[in-house]
């Protein structure tokens, strides 16, 4: 049977710090910032943030609510935090509470986004409010990156934050982002890098006609069919051993309403995740060379690209390794590198000088009925952003991430 825990009563095992994060995280849930709206959720976060210290610039487009908070200890490294605030959308059907009201249950924290994202916001913000609280001496320049469109084609969040930085002349040393990556146990997977992302919508133009006379058309659905044998015989030869390229035919579509007719024309969309041993560029040339003889009937429309990224391990100031000791000194164990999974915001933010690692609650719950995170993950990867902070700001050398 489902114990219920009245989300007002504090759990009697918890200390006041742990009581809080989870305060936090129930006060992010009841937002209902279902995306692009921040639904109160980023006005929140500045004010912590303000009383913590930061400065706040906060900016609007498109419906879309953008934060960009700092707060400058002295010289050192430049590190951000970057999460969203959004979700995608929950109704209470099959829901064993309220999916905007942050119930405890089974001692787990229900609710629209716990895990996806907002657990690591409340997590990555008591570890801020440690950190501040901290007497030790603190060098370096924190930043809280913060978006409402993540969820949706992120055109008007993440993207427009590191634009806007650039302008600033502010260049991140690391950004950790808060996606949920661990998969049985929290601090199990890290993400040091995602695969490219391409979608593709091809169009095969044949020839119609009766099908008693074959010989005078030019069957569109057969011609789609080599273009699939093709397309997925690839041979990804710039792959790297961590990150592996997958195309998936997602759609064929024909609209044909008589069944004596050839089919003129045929519609097959694809989707590539791709290796950050390629750029969109080199994916589009292997697609056009394996299609080759075939280029006069088709035509290709590109949507929604997204360039992979990857970290690795750096000889000096390595952020990888960073995360990598806070979560070994936390959980006894190093974690897994993957760069599996959909695409994130981390995206926006790598470049040459700038390591992205993301780091979070597990993921088995995300976009679900029913989303969780049990407060004992909660707690765990407040413990290893504590320990990530503090190492990376109180280094007496100041040049190291």
């Amino acid at each position: 049977m489902t114990k219920a825990i009245n989300k007002k009563v504090p759990a009697p095992y918890l200390t006041i710090p742990q009581l809080k994060t989870l305060s936090h995280l129930q006060t992010l849930i009841r937002f209902k910032s279902i995306t692009p709206n921040s639904a109160g959720g980023i006005e929140w976060l500045a004010h912590q943030l303000t009383d913590l210290g930061f400065s706040i610039e906060q900016f609007s487009t498109h419906n879309v609510t953008n934060l960009i908070a700092k707060i400058f200890f002295g010289a050192g490294p430049v590190m951000a935090f970057s999460g969203h605030i959004d979700v995608v959308p929950a109704t209470r059907d099959g829901w064993l509470a309220d999916p905007f009201d942050g119930h405890i249950i089974n001692d787990a924290i229900y609710g629209r986004g716990a895990a996806d994202m907002k657990g690591g916001i409340a997590a990555m913000l008591s570890a801020t409010q440690t950190l501040i609280n901290s007497a030790r001496q603190k060098q370096g320049t924190l930043y809280w990156l913060i978006t409402s469109d993540e969820e949706g084609e992120a055109e008007y969040g993440s993207l427009l934050i590191a634009e806007r930085l650039a302008q600033q002349g502010v260049q991140l040393d690391g950004c950790i982002v808060g996606e949920p990556t661990s998969h049985l146990q929290v601090g199990d997977t890290i993400k040091n890098g995602r695969r490219g992302a391409l979608s593709a919508r091809l169009v095969v133009n044949g020839k119609a006609g009766h099908v008693a006379y074959p010989e005078n058309t030019i069957n569109a659905a057969h011609v789609s069919a080599e273009v699939i044998k093709r397309l997925t015989g690839i041979t990804w030869q710039c792959d790297e051993p961590s990150s592996q390229t997958s195309l998936q035919v997602t759609g064929i579509n024909i609209a044909n309403v008589v069944d004596n007719i050839v089919p003129a024309r045929c519609e097959v969309t694809f989707n590539i995740r791709y290796s950050h041993g390629y750029k969109s560029s080199d994916i589009k040339n292997e697609i056009q060379l394996a299609l080759g003889d075939l280029q006069p009937l088709l035509s290709v429309q590109w949507e929604r690209p997204c360039e992979p990224f990857y970290t690795s391990h750096q000889t000096h100031c390595c952020l990888l390794t960073q995360v990598e000791q806070a979560i070994f000194n936390v959980t006894g164990s190093y974690p897994l590198l993957s760069t599996s999974g959909g695409t994130s915001d981390g995206r926006f933010f790598a470049n040459d000088y700038t390591q992205v690692i993301e780091c979070g609650v597990r993921n088995n719950t995300i976009h679900q009925v029913n989303e969780h995170v049990p407060i004992n993950d909660l707690l765990k990867i407040e413990k290893i952003y504590t320990q990530l902070l503090v190492n990376i700001f109180t280094q007496p050398d100041s040049k190291h991430v």
